[in-house]
């Protein structure tokens, strides 16, 4: 078992270990000072897996508790299910002096971290990541958001939990998609700023699991202790987002964040190459590591297709948008690139 501490305007525990979920509840109490009302809030493909052991967990510890679950998907992150769940906190009255519990991957952890960040100005909530992409990313930092039609995250609050809880036998019952998903996460920290962990992968994500996670949690513990509020080098963590996001859109969120997130990696770094940025055997380093885990690396839609959607992503300013770029493995970079150039970078992205 590993605990890393994040020190961001609310210090907490990053806890990653075996057999987390049934004792939950002595966790939260430790982390939340004393047991309260708690809503835990999960989805319909989690809940019949780990609901029952994490509830009679937090009701053994003393807690006093309901729950919400929401139909799982991506589709299920949306405006109207945040004020459903408000409504359900506020009939069900929910106090400042409680929190909420977030059972599930990055879905759950976004939607419950907004709804607790908004909900009577903010109270605390716990994440319990159930995926690898959530374990190794979307628990750890304090991003919640929920999509808009016209785009992923665009409405959201940076609020952090009092507690992260990492049982990584839940890791077992993914699919290998979604575990996959997790993995485009993962290689993403050595991308970014660890050549040596973006080596050691090639013996395999799933083979060293206790390991990966830490080093990705203390990777990106140490970028949000720097840059909290994602004004300079959090950004970075956006490595292949971008157009990640614009191709989860083109494909009406039938394409997965993992897989999309891939994508763009290798569109950013392809671009790259093709700016005389980045060594072309990286690429293919990158390419290669990405295919060992399951993951796709060409895109299927055009530059203009992708341009028109990426130009409503959150990180464009005015006439740019930040875009991390690849100058080696381990060696990113922000660049501001102006919008009427994004389609023509693209493009050289997808090899036009």
């Amino acid at each position: 078992m590993k605990t890393i501490k994040v020190n961001a305007s609310v210090s907490y525990d990053v806890i990653i270990g075996e057999g987390l979920l049934s004792q939950a509840g002595d966790y939260c109490k430790a982390a939340l000072g004393k047991a309260c009302r708690l809503c835990v809030v999960t989805d319909d493909t989690v809940a019949p897996l780990y609901l029952d052991t994490v509830t009679s967990s937090l009701e053994a510890a003393g807690f006093d508790l309901f729950y919400y679950v929401f139909p799982s998907g991506e589709e299920s992150k949306n405006t109207e299910n945040l004020v459903e769940l408000l409504e359900i906190l506020a009939a069900n009255r929910l106090t400042r002096a409680d929190a909420l519990v977030a059972l599930g991957g990055g879905v759950i952890g976004d939607l419950t971290g907004f709804a607790a960040a908004v909900y009577l100005r903010g109270i605390r909530f716990v994440q319990i990541p159930t995926t690898l992409l959530a374990a190794v990313d979307s628990s750890v930092g304090g991003k919640t958001a929920v999509n808009l039609l016209a785009g992923k995250n665009l409405v959201g609050a940076f609020h952090q939990p009092s507690l992260v809880l990492c049982d990584y036998t839940t890791l077992d019952t993914l699919a290998p998609e979604v575990f996959a998903d997790g993995c485009a996460e993962v290689i993403k920290y050595g991308a970014i700023n660890d050549r040596a962990f973006f080596d050691k992968l090639r013996l395999g994500v799933r083979s060293q699991i206790e390991e990966v996670i830490a080093t990705c949690v203390e990777s990106k513990a140490k970028i949000v202790q720097e840059d909290e509020f994602d004004t300079g080098t959090r950004q970075l963590l956006n490595l292949g987002h971008t157009v990640g996001h614009a191709i989860e859109l083109c494909s009406e969120l039938t394409v997965s964040h993992g897989s999309a997130v891939a994508m763009g990696m290798v569109i950013v770094t392809r671009m790259a190459v093709r700016l005389g940025l980045c060594p072309e055997a990286e690429l293919y380093e990158l390419i290669d590591l990405l295919r060992q885990e399951g993951l796709p690396t060409e895109c299927p839609f055009s530059a203009e297709k992708l341009t028109e959607v990426a130009t409503a992503d959150k990180k464009r300013s005015g006439d740019t948008i930040t875009l991390v770029i690849p100058h080696g493995i381990g060696n990113c970079r922000l660049v501001k690139a102006p919008i009427d150039r994004l389609c023509e970078l693209i493009g050289k992205g997808l090899g036009a």
